[in-house]
């Protein structure tokens, strides 16, 4: 068994003040460096994502530019590439990163198995290499990016765990429901407390 971390998006601009920030996301940030500060040697690595999207179009159509946005498929602008607001927030200790993975360039983007490394290796290729079994899954937002990344992880067949204390939700409900779908596929929840 080889495990690892996935860290998803973990931004300034999805935590608090941030374009399109979520009640705490800012301790979410603080919580995934403790976490890993306590625990140095349980990951063979720690993979963190981030939305990574151009300033200068709709990404496919992922901003909203031509009316308001619904908050399901268009989105108000966020996380555009060399902005503060996609960068990780200062609470998430990114020298416990092994791997960085950029996702959204141009397009909508959900999932870590969308993006690519700093190489342009594209994730799925890096788990293959690295041989990752198990993966555990936290970060921002629990029913958007942490859903479609555990629920991609799982289709790869590999065992999932979200860490449910050390994500953040836009919605309370959705984000149940987003960890009762994970289960529903086959992944775990379970506490780091």
């Amino acid at each position: 068994m080889t495990r690892a971390l996935l860290v998803i998006d973990v931004q300034n601009d999805f935590t608090e003040g941030g374009a399109l920030g979520v009640e705490g996301g800012a301790a979410v940030a603080a919580g995934i460096t403790d976490y890993l500060r306590a625990h140095p040697n349980r990951y063979a690595a720690v993979v963190a994502s981030r939305d990574w999207h151009h300033g200068d179009d709709d990404n496919g159509g992922h901003f909203a530019t031509a009316s308001d946005p619904d908050f399901v498929t268009t989105w108000p602008r966020h996380c555009v590439a060399g902005t503060p607001g996609a960068e990780y927030h200062p609470a998430l200790d990114t020298s416990l990163v092994d791997v960085h993975v950029k996702k959204g360039q141009g397009v909508p983007a959900y999932s870590i198995f969308e993006g690519t490394t700093d190489d342009g290796t594209p994730f799925p290729e890096l788990l293959e290499r690295l041989g990752v079994t198990d993966v555990d899954v936290v970060g921002i937002a629990t029913d958007y990016c942490v859903r479609a990344s555990a629920l991609d992880a799982i289709a790869a067949g590999r065992t999932v765990t979200v860490l449910d204390d050390l994500v953040a939700a836009v919605d309370p409900v959705s984000g149940a429901e987003a960890l009762v779908e994970v289960q529903a596929r086959g992944g775990a929840v379970r506490s780091v407390a």
